[in-house]
């Protein structure tokens, strides 16, 4: 899409001058046209660095996408018109990326594209996932039927997202909390003590010696300190783009003793619900297994996804790639397997999604009790470590008075 500025006339000689966006010039033309003007200047305008929308993470949220999908559902069961329902949500939308996409799809769709080629054009707007689901049911006629499936898959998406952060960031935040803390006693707190400590004399206890040690060091080195971790930083992030060590870093996080679980869990949670809403909608199973692998962020589990594809294409079972690997349960394979063998794969894939979706919801409500109690037992042991190195030598220093 390129913005363009225009300059146009109506009938009766009235100038209009604005700003539209499209693909090209012609497309401005003919919509200024079909308005009634008869368009006199049409320039291009690129957009500074300053007047470009940036977002963080996908620019319309699950959340958002439920709502949008439910309420254009809804619409459709009206019996409005397609286009028109576009134009209402787009309206009524407070997101302004979606509202953008909205505008460009309603004028596709007024030029004879389809719904699912329109919204193509806008993947990080609508996902591969969606425009292939509402392809097939524009096909087959079930569009109505398939926004209702398309709006409870990401709302399963958000609750079991919603969980999984709400277990991690109450202890991301403490930690964050504990290097705050510490780095400021360590800096501001445990040198004015320094001073006292050294005109009364004496031998300090080991304790204290080692938080002044740690202190001084802080304080002369904190800029070098910064320097290397932020160098840490961009030589991990260097090393994400290499697929063999995400590939490592991936399946240590599976073996983590607390957060592996969880992180499986999830993973499976919604590569069985995203198949089972695929291949509900008449999705063919290749076509659903790359488009589940597009959702899988864990490598590990996304490689045994790519085996199975492999297998399938040779002939060979779905299920045995995944039997073969030890990050998929016994229970999952053996329902997936029935699955294949009885012809009801889609139903056992959505008893897998619903069975891991709450555990997952157990499974992140029980990490955060555990974790909580364990969190500030830590901070306080560290945090009184240094109060303890400080008050120690002040109480034989007043003994000695």
């Amino acid at each position: 899409m390129a913005s363009y500025k225009y300059e146009a006339y109506d009938f009766y000689g009235t100038v209009k001058k604005g700003r539209l966006e499209a693909y090209n010039a012609d497309q401005v033309k003919k919509m200024l046209k079909d308005e009634g003007y008869k368009v006199e200047i049409i320039e291009e305008v690129k957009d500074s660095i300053w007047t470009k929308e940036f977002s963080i993470g996908r620019p319309v949220k699950n959340r958002d996408m439920v709502i949008f999908l439910q309420q254009f559902s809804a619409l459709l069961q009206a019996g409005m018109t397609i286009v028109d329902t576009i134009r209402i949500l787009r309206e009524q939308t407070k997101n302004k990326i979606l509202d953008k996409a909205l505008y460009y799809v309603e004028v596709d769709l007024r030029q004879g594209t389809s719904l699912a080629n329109a919204m193509g054009k806008y993947a990080k707007v609508f996902p591969v996932i969606l425009v292939n689901m509402i392809h097939s049911a524009e096909v087959s006629g079930t569009l109505e039927e398939t926004l209702e499936d398309l709006a409870h898959y990401y709302e399963k998406q958000h609750k079991t997202l919603q969980k999984v952060r709400s277990s991690l960031a109450y202890p991301i935040t403490v930690v964050f909390v504990a290097i705050a803390v510490v780095t400021f006693l360590l800096m501001y707190v445990v040198p004015q003590f320094v001073t006292m400590f050294n005109q009364f004399g004496g031998e300090l206890p080991w304790i204290t010696q080692t938080v002044l040690q740690m202190s001084e060091l802080l304080k002369a080195h904190w800029l070098l300190l910064l320097l290397i971790v932020a160098a840490l930083t961009l030589v991990f992030i260097s090393l994400l783009k290499n697929d063999d060590v995400k590939y490592k870093i991936d399946h240590v996080l599976l073996k983590l003793p607390v957060f592996g679980p969880l992180i499986l869990k999830t993973n499976i949670a919604r590569m069985s619900r995203t198949l089972n809403s695929l291949l509900k909608n008449a999705v063919p199973i290749i076509d659903s297994i790359d488009l589940t692998r597009e959702t899988i962020k864990n490598r590990v589990v996304n490689r045994v996804l790519q085996q199975s594809k492999s297998s399938l294409k040779q002939g060979g079972s779905f299920v045995k790639p995944m039997e073969e690997h030890w990050a998929f349960p016994f229970l999952v394979t053996q329902m997936i397997s029935v699955g294949e063998k009885t012809g009801s794969l889609e139903d056992m894939l959505n008893q897998v999604a619903n069975f891991y979706e709450e555990d997952v919801e157990t499974t992140a409500d029980q990490l955060k009790s555990l974790l909580e109690p364990l969190l500030i037992i830590s901070l306080s042991i560290i945090v009184g470590t240094i109060v303890l190195a400080i008050v120690i030598p002040m109480f034989d220093l007043y003994s000695q008075i």
